[in-house]
């Protein structure tokens, strides 16, 4: 019988048990113990192994001295702090310890530390915050640049990509202008295909093609010349007074197209050239 991991061979054992083999002929079958075969019917999952003890080594009679040093690390200035050279070296000098190496002393101080740090209360904290989207409620524009071939021609073109963050449903259109007219553009081709319109608000992710430069928490922006270029110039999307929705940054759905469905450089059927006076 060819061999096989602990849990395909549960998986046979059940399967053979529920065709009606008894235990006893499972065991002769598959020369296992009565244990085993009880287990596995029990269970379609083996047990986890059994952790074994550490084993003792020539580090141990020092482990307590070493945390005495990394906890007064906690209150020491940043560059007078114990590195694992001046440990060793320590160790060494006022302990004699004699059977140990720095790879040992490595080692310890790398999983003990964290230990320490996060005992004392001053680890920093790991925090995640869900995000939650209801139904045709709020969706998130990216507007980018993406190099296609164009007539036999590498040229830059702007991807714009509106994506619905609930049911994750998008529209992507390339234009070859990144001005007002194209991103707007953008919107109208977007609402028309998805038959409707989000009943919230929509987020944008910071457009460098539509703000040179965000001027601190008061968001005044230097808006780009090709975005203000147009007759009927129009607020910069990028620049919303910071509300809560701004922590949750949108995921990128332009970045995202590009690494997907990009990756070899396309040829597009269509380029839509709104903004450079074509129609």
């Amino acid at each position: 019988m060819p061999q096989m991991s602990k849990v395909e061979l549960y998986a046979a054992i059940r399967r053979d048990h529920r065709a009606g083999i008894s235990m006893r002929a499972l065991e002769r079958k598959y020369g296992v113990t009565y244990r085993t075969v009880r287990k596995a019917v029990n269970s379609a999952w083996p047990e986890p192994r059994k952790k074994l003890p550490p084993r003792a080594t020539a580090l141990d009679p020092y482990k307590s001295v070493i945390d005495q040093m990394l906890r007064a690390d906690l209150d020491a200035p940043r560059k007078q702090r114990h590195t694992v050279t001046r440990i060793f070296h320590r160790l060494v000098e006022e302990n004699d310890a004699e059977a140990i190496s720095y790879q040992m002393v490595r080692r310890y101080v790398a999983d003990r530390k964290p230990e320490i740090l996060a005992a004392s209360g001053k680890a920093p904290v790991e925090a995640f915050i869900p995000q939650t989207h209801q139904p045709g409620l709020e969706p998130e524009v990216d507007f980018g640049d993406v190099k296609v071939w164009l007539a036999g021609e590498l040229v830059t073109c702007y991807l714009f990509s509106f994506r619905l963050s609930y049911s994750g449903k998008a529209v992507h259109r390339v234009f070859a202008s990144c001005g007002q007219e194209a991103f707007f553009g953008g919107h109208v081709h977007a609402l028309r295909t998805l038959g409707g319109v989000p009943r919230s608000k929509v987020r944008y992710d910071n457009l460098k093609l539509a703000a040179a430069q965000v001027l601190g928490l008061n968001r005044v922006q230097v808006e780009t010349d090709r975005w203000i270029a147009s007759s009927r110039p129009a607020p910069t999307p990028a620049v919303s007074p910071p509300t809560g929705h701004e922590l949750r940054k949108p995921s990128r759905p332009a970045d995202r197209l590009r690494r997907d469905s990009t990756a070899r450089l396309r040829q597009p059927r269509e380029v839509k050239t709104a903004g450079r006076g074509q129609p």
